[in-house]
């Protein structure tokens, strides 16, 4: 009977050890995203391990923005974002597009109930400053369907500018991580642009209109109504209808 080599798996498993007596390191001291972490031979002196086991190690974090590698200057402290997670549902809905054309839905659904929840919250906080640039927002979009061009940046910035009364500095790069995993199956599957940027750009002007009017509601009602039309066309799309 075949055997896989015992020494990989040892590696591997010395490696991943390694990545939390790493992590903790950086934790225990208090280091912040950006600070200078021990040099190779110091990490092997204080973890009494093999060159190779940390190098592997800080490439693995490295992958998880836990530590930025800089070549010729150092190890430091990475910013920690949530591109890889963008990056792994990215590759759960791709994979799984071709026979589940829920896959896209479960991210979307996700989404929904965040910014239905989200809207609720920032209703009480949003100033009529932040009002006046929403509807400002929502008037570039009317401005842009009308010349029949697409407009997802300003969608984007819609929703950033919507939740940043709540200065959660989480929330945006949530948003940021389902809004790139959205797009980038969208771009790589082909789909079109908006069928209907008409009805997209009502359903924002409907979310600002109830914030404006202080009827949360109405406003988490719009909200749901914004993605179950998202839901709509993706799932369209996914069928090859539209």
């Amino acid at each position: 009977m075949w055997r896989m080599p015992q020494e990989p798996i040892r590696e591997r498993r010395v490696s991943s050890q390694v990545q939390q007596e790493v992590t903790q390191l950086i934790l225990d001291r208090r280091l912040r995203p950006g600070a200078l972490l021990p040099t190779e031979a110091e990490l092997m002196a204080e973890l009494g391990v093999s060159r190779n086991s940390v190098r592997e190690a800080l490439k693995a974090l490295q992958a998880l923005d836990i530590v930025e590698i800089r070549h010729g200057y150092g190890t430091y402290v990475g910013q920690a974002s949530l591109t890889p997670l963008a990056d792994g549902l990215t590759f759960r809905t791709l994979v799984q597009l071709t026979d589940d054309t829920h896959a896209l839905a479960e991210i979307l659904q996700v989404r929904a109930v965040l910014e239905e929840g989200l809207v609720r919250e920032v209703a009480a906080a949003l100033t009529d400053t932040e009002l006046c640039e929403l509807e400002d927002l929502v008037r570039r979009m009317e401005e842009c369907a009308a010349a029949g061009e697409a407009f997802p940046e300003l969608d984007r910035q819609f929703h950033e500018t919507l939740y940043r009364p709540l200065g959660n500095a989480l929330v945006p790069q949530l948003l940021g991580a389902f809004w790139h995993v959205f797009h980038r199956v969208a771009g790589v599957r082909g789909w079109s642009k908006d069928p209907a940027p008409d009805v997209t750009v009502r359903r924002h002007r409907d979310i600002v209109t109830a914030l404006r009017a202080g009827d949360v509601g109405a406003a988490q009602r719009a909200m749901a109504d914004h993605f179950r039309g998202i839901e709509a066309r993706a799932g369209q799309e996914t069928r090859g209808v539209g």
